[in-house]
């Protein structure tokens, strides 16, 4: 006999426990990790917007912490010299702001989706270190200036160190060298002392990279330059990187002198592509297959092994809970992921904590468990 509900607030209840919580376990994310560290998500234009309803529901359910996928960026902010585009970002900062999130800023210097005007003058060469310095200067404490004291934290300089340890060869690094990255945190600094600052780069496993990144904190350490977190961008796969090695890395930063912050976490469950290959899936119809196994759903026993390693990420996290401020979901749910399609047309995956229909994987109930049974 189906047994209706007759008081609305046993019947809350019982939604929320349907995960199989006690009645003294908390039943969200955020509030299972409360004390432990933010768990964050990015947010496009249709969430912050409140177009995507569904994923607004996870959203202010789940998390207590957002990023801007693309809104900060400075393409989308400043597409020309002085015209500054602010609509968006200050409803993704209202939308923060009205429902109690730690707001973060992603990212204010990038050598991607950036104008070209920003490096060039009227005849397209390079702009001296001079005119380079001031457009930055601009840019940054006019971004960081409007939203003092409501956006938390910065990516100050985000993918500037590659993984051998050598700096990337932007536009930045060919007029400024290295300089770029210390003048970037010291304008953001004198924009809103209060913000906490980031270096965001990813694959921040590699030996080279750590070794780079940590004299970078010492530098900006030793002139007196603020530096709050290195942001670990964590879109993993399921061969790599090794729980060891992500470990080394969260050691070795929290050993210079900085906070850790896993800032665009995700895991594919789809094989990667071999080195070589086209953009073109159809061209091998054979290829296409074994590169998107899954476009009707994931089989079982290969999903508990994506639950597994996410997992087992998240054993890591809680356990350097000392060391880790944050954990940002690099999107919502699998269908609205940027990992579909990517890194070759046509792919279907499964990287995130809810499902296409905007439902909890087994994983979030893994996750409130361990959070549940931790110190």
């Amino acid at each position: 006999m189906k047994i209706k509900c007759l008081v609305s607030s046993f019947c809350i209840a019982v939604a929320i426990c349907a995960w199989g919580c006690s009645s003294n376990e908390p039943a969200t994310l955020k509030d299972a990790l409360k004390g432990k560290f933010y768990i964050g998500a990015a947010l496009n234009a249709q969430q912050f917007w409140g177009k995507d309803t569904a994923d607004v529901a996870i959203i202010k359910r789940h998390f207590n912490s957002i990023v801007a996928e693309n809104v900060l960026k400075p393409q989308p902010i400043q597409p020309r010299e002085g015209e500054f585009n602010f609509t968006d970002a200050d409803k993704y900062v209202e939308f923060g702001e009205e429902n109690g999130m730690w707001i973060v800023g992603h990212c204010l210097m990038w050598h991607s989706q950036i104008g070209r005007w920003f490096f060039v003058d009227e005849n397209g060469e390079n702009v001296t270190p001079e005119v380079l310095k001031e457009r930055m200067k601009t840019h940054i404490q006019t971004l960081v200036g409007r939203y003092k004291g409501r956006i938390n934290g910065w990516d100050v300089v985000n993918e500037a160190i590659l993984e051998d340890g050598s700096y990337r060869k932007s536009r930045f690094y060919e007029i400024l060298g290295e300089e770029f990255i210390p003048l970037a945190f010291q304008y953001a600094q004198e924009a809103d002392p209060n913000a906490e600052l980031y270096y965001n780069d990813y694959n921040e496993w590699y030996p080279g990279r750590i070794e780079t990144v940590v004299r970078l904190i010492n530098t900006l350490k030793e002139r007196g330059i603020k530096i709050s977190a290195i942001g670990m961008q964590g879109h993993v796969g399921m061969d790599g990187p090794t729980i060891d090695e992500y470990e080394a890395a969260i050691l070795a930063y929290s050993k210079a002198g900085v906070k850790v912050m896993v800032t665009e976490f995700d895991m594919s469950i789809l094989p990667p592509p071999r080195r070589g290959i086209g953009a073109d899936l159809a061209a091998n119809e054979e290829y296409r297959q074994q590169l998107n196994p899954y476009t009707e759903g994931v089989p079982d026993e290969a999903m508990q092994e994506w639950t597994n390693r996410m997992l087992d990420f998240f054993k890591l996290f809680v356990k350097h809970q000392d060391k880790i401020t944050r954990v940002t979901m690099w999107g919502v749910s699998d269908g609205g992921s940027w990992k579909n399609n990517f890194p070759v047309r046509g792919r279907t995956d499964y990287p995130l904590l809810f499902d296409r229909n905007h439902q909890a994987k087994p994983i979030v109930e893994e996750i409130i468990k361990l959070a549940n049974q931790a110190k």
